[in-house]
């Protein structure tokens, strides 16, 4: 790289689902050919992104024309295409324009053909990571960003790609230890607000909820403020308090006008809070403005559970010309269908699709509860339970990833634990989908009362992997009671398309072997909620420590 040029490179991400907020390497090319410039939006964005935080769209488009002038005359310039390929993957996520993705991808490989990384260009290995993070490339983002960790290991900027990249793996233990060095080399609220998320993931919702509210507190423009209040209406709508995430949202919605993702967040409380008319305006809004297959399928649900199917039926098909529409920009649609398919089309092709991610690497709890249910409603309960099992043993307490397991329990019979899990879903989320939530308060009634005295086994039958018996060592899985209720072997990877019967070939299981406990840790007790009203976290020093070794194995190649 030009030794007049300055080495400042920063990135900054924040990831929810498949969701970023941020995503930007700034290694500006300002040298004696292009002077620092005047204090204004350009400045603004690269100020933004050298703390770590979001810019705001119109400072965001000033880069972007700034860089798209200066290459004109610099083609050579390698830092310049980094920036502005980062600067597209940042714009097309923010808006839903996955359009700009090829744009970025032929910039980021002009800065690459002008110094390759062999050489020491991390800011557009770092920019390529967050591209393949941005289109559900998660293996692709972790060769890159691992390629610029061994290169800059105290870059900070690397790490938060790294952590997307494993969490999109299901690889918890690393994704832990990433956040563990991030940790060590960079401060601040979307920091803050990245380990809030971890936090959570692990069931820790006291030491989340405080970190977020942290994050708000310490968040210094109007847009940084507005992605950490949509992150506190997130926690509040996903430990069940609607009203408290409506108002959230609609705090981040008056604060940044352009964060259109509170918007679908708040139909979604909105919703759950009986105001349909407001929800289906502020996903018309939402969709809109950021035109999302996931936004699209949850305002299909509301519509269907009004009764409204022709209305349902137009928004599904919206769904799928946005997946296919995205998929000719490269990014990896299979989630998303598999979720539709599972619950309103085919489940056996929902099954056919995740097998695809499974063997794409795409292990995440997400990408295991999807399976389980789609194995469910393809009528194969015994090969769903393992994968059900496995989405809800990570620690995150998901009403939907409970209300599934409870249902699947059911369905082979194991009538105690489906009525814990079932009843644990609408404690942690009573209207956690106006279609499933419905189905869940029926099901409570017709599992009923446990007898008197308690059932002989409130766990079942121990099915592998999440239950060893109470005599075996820790970290000893116990084995299956029979061959159809057994977990996946890794053999089935290679068969792209499932048998019809229930004992039908899955993929493997996942290969990180601490999946139990989530991000390195052991598997906890979840910590009692936060209390309701703002400001309801109380901030206190939250313990950090180097990841501990994991003490149970998950099944498969691991």
């Amino acid at each position: 790289m030009k030794s007049e040029t300055l080495k400042n490179a920063a990135v900054s991400t924040l990831v929810g689902a498949t969701l970023v907020t941020g995503v930007i390497v700034l290694a500006p090319g300002w040298g004696k050919d292009a002077p620092p410039p005047a204090p204004g939006p350009v400045a603004r964005a690269m100020t933004a992104a050298g703390s770590g935080a979001p810019a705001s769209l119109s400072d965001l488009d000033a880069l972007i024309r700034d860089r798209e002038r200066f290459v004109r005359d610099h083609p050579g310039d390698e830092e310049s295409w980094a920036v502005l390929g980062s600067a597209y993957v940042e714009r097309g996520t923010r808006l839903g324009d996955t359009a700009y993705y090829p744009k970025a991808e032929r910039a980021l490989k002009r800065s690459l053909k002008a110094v390759p990384a062999a050489k020491g260009n991390v800011d557009a290995l770092v920019g390529m990571a967050e591209l393949a993070n941005a289109r559900h490339d998660f293996a692709g983002a972790r060769g890159y960003a691992e390629s610029a960790r061994k290169q800059k290991p105290e870059r900070w900027a690397v790490y938060p790609a790294l952590i997307d990249a494993y969490n999109g793996l299901g690889r918890y233990t690393a994704a832990g230890k990433a956040m563990d060095k991030l940790l060590e080399l960079q401060t601040g609220p979307q920091v803050q607000g990245r380990e809030a998320r971890v936090y959570w993931n692990k069931g820790w919702r006291e030491d989340a909820a405080a970190l977020a509210y942290g994050a708000t507190a310490n968040s210094r423009t109007p847009t940084e403020k507005a992605v950490s209040l949509h992150r506190e209406a997130e926690l509040a709508w996903e430990r069940g308090e609607a009203e408290e995430a409506v108002e959230l949202y609609t705090d981040a919605l008056k604060t940044a006008p352009e964060h259109h993702r509170s918007l679908a967040g708040r139909a979604r409380a909105l919703a759950a809070l009986g105001r349909t008319d407001e929800a289906l305006d502020d996903y018309r809004s939402a969709l809109a403005k950021l035109p999302l297959p996931e936004y699209a399928l949850e305002a299909g649900e509301l519509y269907e559970s009004l009764g409204l199917n022709g209305d349902a039926a137009t928004l599904y098909e919206l769904l799928h010309k946005q997946v296919t529409r995205a998929g000719e920009h490269g990014v990896d649609g299979d989630l998303v269908l598999a979720r539709y398919e599972a619950d309103h089309g085919d489940p056996a092709a929902a099954v056919r699709r995740l097998q695809g991610e499974w063997r794409r690497g795409h292990r995440s709890v997400h990408v295991a509860d999807t399976m389980g249910w789609a194995l469910y409603r393809a009528g194969r309960p015994e090969d769903a339970l393992p994968f059900a099992k496995l989405a809800t043993g990570q620690g995150l307490r998901s009403a939907l990833f409970s209300y599934h397991l409870g249902e699947i329990e059911r369905a082979l019979g194991d009538f105690g634990p489906a009525r814990r899990h079932i009843d644990e879903a609408l404690r942690t989320n009573p209207h956690f989908s106006p279609l499933l939530a419905p189905k869940a308060r029926e099901a409570q009634d017709a599992l009923g009362e446990p007898a008197m005295g308690g059932p002989a086994d409130v766990e079942g039958d121990g099915y592998w992997p999440l239950d060893p018996p109470a005599d075996a060592p820790s970290g000893t899985p116990s084995p299956s009671p029979s061959a159809s209720a057994s977990a996946p072997s890794s053999s089935a990877v290679a068969s792209p398309e499932p048998a019809a019967s229930s004992s039908a070939p899955l993929p493997a299981s996942p290969s990180d072997a601490s999946v139990p406990g989530a991000f390195g840790g052991a598997a906890v007790s979840p910590a009692p909620a936060p209390p309701a009203a703002r400001p309801a976290p109380q901030l206190r020093p939250v313990q950090r420590s180097t990841t501990p070794a994991p003490t149970t194995v998950a099944p498969g190649n691991g």
